[in-house]
This record gives C-alpha cells, structure tokens and sequence, in this order.
C-alpha cells in the first residue's frame, strides 16, 4: 500500500520509480500443473489450475482433469476436459511441462 501523497519523500519516491518502473501492477500467474494425491505408493495426480503462489497440493481455482500413472487395464488413466484447459490457455494461464507433455500424448492418441 502506497502512503498519502503529502507522506511521501522525494526518497521514497525514486524508491517507488526505481522498484516499480511502470507502475504498480498485478503480477498474479495462473498455472495449470499436478497435485499429488493418492497414498505413499500408488500416486494419484489431479490436473487443476491454480495461483502460483500456492503450494502444490493447496487451493487451487478448478479441477480439470486427473492421471493415475499406475491405472491397470480396468482403470481410467487420463481424462481432461479439454474445453476448460483451452479457456484457461486463452486466459493467459501457463502450462507446466509435465501437463504439456500429458496433453501433448492425449491429443496424439485421440
């Protein structure tokens, strides 16, 4: 929070213009990575979109899919929504590597 005008030094301000050149901005990213759940030998992985600020297994703003990289046969072992993936893509949100890598897979096999 900046101090009221009549508050600030000429120090303080070339503090200000030299920290935030632009201005203050919102910084805020949005990634769409793993968090792990599952027990300790048999992860599970949910695919969700969350603040990069949180950790890994925290609050995330929405589930979009989930791999369970040790499914059998019977068992589903990916599943994404797609539709939802692409509207947090075009929103700005960025991918981790392992999430590409696992859409990147999906959409070849479909």
């Amino acid at each position: 929070m900046l101090a009221p005008v009549w508050q600030i030094t000429l120090k303080s301000a070339v503090f200000l213009l030299i920290k935030f050149p632009e201005g203050r901005r919102n910084n805020n990213m949005v990634v769409i990575r793993f968090s792990r759940g599952g027990s300790k030998h048999s992860p599970f992985f949910n695919i969700v979109v969350a603040d990069s600020r949180n950790r890994r297994d925290g609050r995330f703003i929405e589930r979009v899919g989930f791999y369970n990289p040790v499914a059998n046969e019977k068992q589903e072992r990916v599943r994404l929504n797609t539709e939802r993936l692409n509207y947090w893509v075009s929103q700005g949100a960025q991918v981790s590597d392992a999430v590409a890598r696992l859409v990147k897979e999906q959409q070849k096999a479909a």
